[in-house]
């Protein structure tokens, strides 16, 4: 496969309540494909090339023998998106609290590049990350 491919990334988290998720990343600024909701779960839109599938969780173990863990209490990964500036990452973590979100990490300033994190209602560890373009070219 060469370099130049470009992919598309489906991730798939379960939810006990897909209101309270999409009312909560509603208010972050997503949006959700119509052509793939119902009520059993919902497409949300990061960009052109990410979506993250809300499932409820009994959907959700339609996809898989092993046991779900308690997101509140067991960490199964770390959602990270971009951001374009120190102050959208402020502004959507911020957003994030306000909206029933609970804190997570400290921030994390390195100077070039500053993200800070939140729980979602479910208690899926959501990061938001800027870099300074002029680091990554170096």
């Amino acid at each position: 496969m060469s370099a130049a491919t470009s992919r598309k990334i489906f991730v798939n988290l379960p939810v006990r309540n897909l209101d309270t998720s999409v009312e909560f990343f509603t208010n972050l600024g997503f949006t959700f494909d119509p052509r793939f909701t119902d009520e059993s779960g919902t497409c949300m839109v990061v960009s052109d090339e990410a979506f993250v599938m809300l499932l409820v969780q009994d959907r959700f173990r339609d996809f898989t023998r092993k046991a779900l863990c308690d997101s509140t209490t067991h960490i199964e990964a770390i959602l990270a998106v971009s951001a374009d500036s120190r102050e959208q990452v402020d502004q959507l973590a911020d957003t994030a609290l306000a909206a029933g979100g609970q804190p997570a990490n400290e921030p994390m300033d390195h100077g070039f590049m500053y993200g800070r994190s939140f729980h979602d209602p479910d208690g899926h560890l959501w990061e938001v990350i800027w870099m300074d373009p002029s680091a990554v070219d170096q």
